[in-house]
């Protein structure tokens, strides 16, 4: 599938709001709701959109606090502990990294004492790292079309 400008501006207006309908889009891209429809499907099928989600306030659900928690797994503890943070109900996101660390957690706790009450509980696979997210000041922001790439659906030189 090629890549055109069509393709991005439809992917933004869906990161806006993915609850756009295709005649929304249609109307604002300049395509009828059927093209529309038909280019979104295909992206979907090609695995460039993964899925649709509900966003939420962390705050007006409960959860007073974000952070994002680092852990240095300790000699034989990274494996088990990639099982084990699936079934943490805080971790929101979790991503194995380089550097110092082996993963990266984006979290939500209700308190202070919950935050504590979760260190507990990860430190006993590693040494944990914690910053408290103060505010937001880019958050989901719409990614681009990259011009260094060959097509939306080719490789990137």
């Amino acid at each position: 599938m090629k890549n055109d400008d069509l393709n991005w501006s439809i992917l933004r207006l869906l990161q806006e709001n993915a609850r756009y309908t295709n005649a929304e889009i249609g109307r604002k891209v300049g395509l009828s709701s059927p093209a529309v429809a038909e280019r979104i499907k295909k992206m979907e099928d090609f695995g460039i959109i993964t899925g649709y989600k509900v966003a939420l306030n962390h705050i007006q659900s409960g959860y007073q606090l974000k952070a994002f928690v680092t852990l240095k797994a300790f000699m034989g503890k990274l494996k088990p502990f990639m099982e084990q943070v699936k079934t943490y109900t805080e971790v929101r996101n979790c991503y194995r990294i380089t550097g110092n660390e082996n993963l990266l957690m984006e979290v939500v706790l209700s308190d202070q004492f919950h935050l504590e009450e979760f260190i507990d509980r990860l430190i006993t696979y590693g040494e944990v790292r914690t910053s408290i997210v103060l505010s937001k000041v880019v958050e989901s922001n719409p990614i681009g079309h990259n011009r260094r790439s060959t097509g939306l659906f080719g490789k990137v030189r």
